[in-house]
């Protein structure tokens, strides 16, 4: 349930929390020029901050493209603002296939050197800001969720900077594909990262049972800092897990590298997710977040491998739906 729902109603004032900084420090930008003050005068404005192997921001971008189609001709303005979480994602020409993928076509902030996050002083991803017509930040919302409190705070900045005709009602959004919600209900498996500044319950060795929410590595695999590397052929994961979804940041040394996906020691069928067939196959072209099981039901603990074909596979983390 929102915080609107449970004490705060639209026309309540809002606290004024910071003032909106620029966004001069952005490396680059996307689908737009460069965006200044003078281009934001006036504007309500949303900032989305967002890294593109994130699974907990791709459960809001259809909130967010929503908003940008209903509100965009009606004085609000959206800035898009990319920093990265893993290395590979600085390279720009990652950002723009993931842009193309995913259908994100407002502007975005190239924010390569974290200088915009510093300016925030943010933490988060996702992490959404909205500043009033006067550039004045009243409403935050970090990671998922809170989606009909923020739209009814754009609106009642819009109706506050002077607008007559802000549409009413909330968006629907397609709850599908990638930007499916999370099944909070069954999830019971955290995200997990695979190197070793943040791992938590890996297992060494070959376990013939994993307690749930514990992993293994088969074969020839180096823990580094920010990812396990596989060095040979046919390394495998395992992951006792309890979710629906079942996701894996992925990049290849030298792609293509096919892997094969099982479930309790059989191809996942139905269950396989947008990245693998029924026979649980897969590839790893580009280094991005790759879904690899999506359950119907019923949701309980199960035990998740995949093998890869050839070595230079680095495997970042794991999260789950």
């Amino acid at each position: 349930m929102s915080l609107f729902s449970t004490g705060r109603d639209a026309g309540t004032t809002l606290p004024v929390e910071s003032h909106l900084p620029g966004f001069d420090g952005a490396t680059e930008w996307l689908n737009s020029e460069p965006l200044d003050a003078a281009d934001l005068d006036g504007k309500v404005v949303l900032v989305d901050f967002w890294t593109y192997t994130c699974i907990n921001w791709l459960r809001t971008l259809g909130y967010v493209r929503a908003w940008s189609e209903k509100y965009a001709d009606h004085g609000m303005a959206l800035i898009s603002v990319h920093t990265p979480e893993f290395w590979f994602e600085h390279d720009v020409d990652n950002i723009r296939k993931a842009v193309e993928d995913l259908h994100v076509e407002f502007p975005i902030a190239v924010d390569s050197d974290y200088a915009i996050w510093r300016a925030f002083a943010n933490r988060y991803w996702p992490a959404l800001y909205i500043a009033d017509a006067e550039g004045l930040i009243r409403h935050h919302q970090f990671g998922e969720g809170g989606y009909e409190e923020c739209e009814l705070i754009i609106q009642q900045l819009l109706r506050d900077a002077g607008r007559d005709d802000v549409p009413s009602g909330l968006v629907s959004v397609p709850d599908e594909g990638i930007e499916a919600q999370a099944d909070w209900s069954t999830l019971e498996t955290p995200e997990t990262y695979l190197g070793s500044n943040q791992a938590q319950n890996f297992v060494r060795g070959e376990p013939d049972e994993l307690d749930l929410n514990h992993w293994s590595l088969t074969g020839d695999w180096a823990v580094e800092p920010h990812a396990s590397v596989l060095n040979a052929p046919n390394g495998q994961i395992r992951f006792r897990f309890h979710a629906r979804d079942v996701n894996l940041v992925l990049r290849a040394k030298e792609p293509p590298v096919p892997f094969r996906v099982l479930v309790d020691g059989r191809p996942p069928g139905e269950a396989h997710g947008l990245d693998v067939d029924e026979d649980g196959r897969g590839t790893i072209v580009e280094p991005r977040l790759y879904q690899l099981i999506r359950q119907a039901g019923p949701i309980e603990d199960r035990t998740f491998e995949i093998t890869f074909d050839a070595p230079g596979v680095e495997g970042y983390s794991f999260t789950f739906g």
